[in-house]
């Protein structure tokens, strides 16, 4: 019996793509085509971006590109949609029979397969003058053939409300059955709160095999700009190679930012634009689990010992629903920790499964008192280094050492593995959890974080600092004050969502 992955491996892979909205912004493809603007290097630059991504696919695919007259292909968008694996269709706006010839007429190709763009809601029948909900009529004896006869999956739709681990599992299953993967190029990265669409980016990266150097990019709005870097960055050497700088560009990101790991070596010739800021890291070089518990010092060890009295016990976890549903309890537990509001407070377990999937190539330890999980740790592997990026127990043992039993596991799994470079998060911003560090035997170690301008607008942040953090390179006489500052704010903003929760729940 051939097994599924291997089916979906081998299956042609069809979309249906409607490109009912000319620019990635729907506020301003609503003004613009309303008013009949054409305007701007960004027209289309969604399907830019997936014509690109089908045509460096090594997988089979076919895609079936529906226009409406106020979407019509220009010439570079023209020029990725060759005919092998593109075909241009039309997304009827108002006139059936008219807008075959203006259609042909731009593209130079002949139609086969029409769809009718919807406008069930008023600015969509204000924006093509449709005035009221009726269809445009389909004359008896149209020349193209109706793509609404076809099967389809919404994958875009799907994505709204699923994690990309469960939409890449629905979509493949959906290549298998045959049916046509239907998107919207508006919502390849944003969300469509009304209509319930999107991001499905990460999904078609993965079902196409395109785009790995994009792998595990975060994008975050700043003030006027958007930043972006590589969430696993600690662990593997990064450098802004030209196709990802190209690929940036693609999303409009205006800055890249990335750390250069000294232990990966250290990159000559910087650029003048780019700026640069250092930044402070936990960070321990270990050979053997017994060399580490000598360096830590009496004190830390009758920590460990002290758990162990009480019965923790630590071993290495699968992340499956059980352990999923024992964090989401340590992540509800409390809506503040370490003096400040805790953003996982109130994660549903479809979150947290959700959080579990996003890094690869990771350990889970967790501890347990009773068989009930008490704390975990997550230990995300790279290159060069694994990096502690989670580690959490429950408040109401905080008298049993949980997370000093837990930092004896992690390192003696890492020493077991060969691992020699642990890192545990950053150092300087935390007071307290810095001394826990340092009593586990982790130092600062300063690494150089470099920002890329790639726009207008990312060389003016960078101009005038606004890229930095509000901590980078400030004296510790400034830091810690602001620190409790930030702590307080935090907390205050915490307390109020959570009272006005309850009220409005009453």
């Amino acid at each position: 019996m051939i097994c599924k992955d291997h089916q979906a491996e081998n299956a042609l892979i069809k979309f249906r793509i409607d490109v009912d909205y000319p620019y990635p912004s729907r506020l301003r493809s609503f003004i613009y085509t309303t008013l009949g603007i054409k305007f701007g290097k960004d027209y289309l630059r969604n399907s830019k971006v997936l014509a690109r991504m089908i045509n460096e696919s090594p997988k089979e695919v076919k895609a079936f590109w529906f226009f409406t007259p106020k979407t019509i292909p220009d010439k570079e968008l023209m020029c990725l949609l060759n005919k092998e694996r593109h075909e241009i269709a039309l997304h009827i706006a108002n006139k059936a029979v008219e807008e075959i010839a203006v259609m042909e007429k731009a593209t130079g190709r002949k139609l086969k397969y029409f769809s009718i763009h919807g406008t069930a809601r008023f600015l969509a029948r204000l924006m093509w003058k449709r005035w009221n909900y009726k269809a445009p009529s389909i004359p008896n004896n149209y020349p193209l053939i109706s793509f609404h006869n076809f099967s389809t999956f919404g994958l875009d739709a799907y994505c709204y409300r699923h994690t990309t681990k469960q939409a890449i599992k629905a979509t493949n299953e959906a290549i298998i059955d045959a049916k046509i993967l239907h998107v919207h190029p508006i919502w390849l990265f944003q969300r469509g709160k009304m209509n319930h669409r999107g991001p499905y980016y990460e999904t078609l990266r993965t079902i196409l095999e395109v785009d790995d150097d994009l792998k595990g990019l975060s994008v975050s709005k700043k003030s006027f700009f958007k930043i972006a870097k590589i969430i696993w960055e600690y662990n593997t050497s990064i450098f802004p190679t030209k196709s990802r700088i190209e690929k940036l560009h693609e999303r409009n990101i205006d800055i890249f930012t990335f750390i250069e790991g000294k232990w990966s070596g250290t990159i000559e010739n910087v650029p003048k634009e780019w700026a640069t800021t250092k930044e402070d890291i936990a960070y321990i070089e270990i050979h053997s689990y017994a060399e580490w518990l000598e360096r830590i010092g009496k004190k830390t060890r009758n920590m460990i010992r002290k758990a162990n009295k009480a019965g923790i016990k630590t071993k290495i976890v699968e992340p499956n629903d059980i352990f999923a549903e024992g964090v989401r309890r340590i992540f509800n537990e409390t809506p503040l920790r370490q003096g400040r509001g805790f953003p996982h407070y109130g994660d549903s377990l479809a979150q947290v499964r959700n959080q579990l999937s996003l890094l690869e190539n990771c350990t889970y330890i967790g501890a347990s008192l009773q068989d009930e999980l008490v704390g975990f740790v997550q230990l995300a592997h790279g290159d060069n280094l694994t990096n502690i990026s989670q580690i959490l127990s429950l408040q109401k043992y905080w008298d049993k050492a949980i997370n000093n039993a837990l930092i004896a596991k992690t390192i003696e799994v890492c020493a077991e593995k060969g691992i020699r470079r642990i890192m545990y998060g950053g150092m300087g911003n935390h007071p307290s959890l810095d001394n826990f560090k340092q009593s586990n035997g982790f130092t600062q170690f300063r690494l150089t974080r470099y920002y890329i301008p790639l726009t207008r607008r990312g060389k003016t942040a960078t101009k005038f600092g606004m890229h930095k953090e509000i901590g980078d390179n400030l004296p510790s006489a400034i830091k810690y004050p602001l620190i409790r500052l930030y702590n307080w704010t935090s907390r205050t903003r915490t307390k109020a969502k959570l009272r006005f929760r309850r009220e409005k729940a009453i």
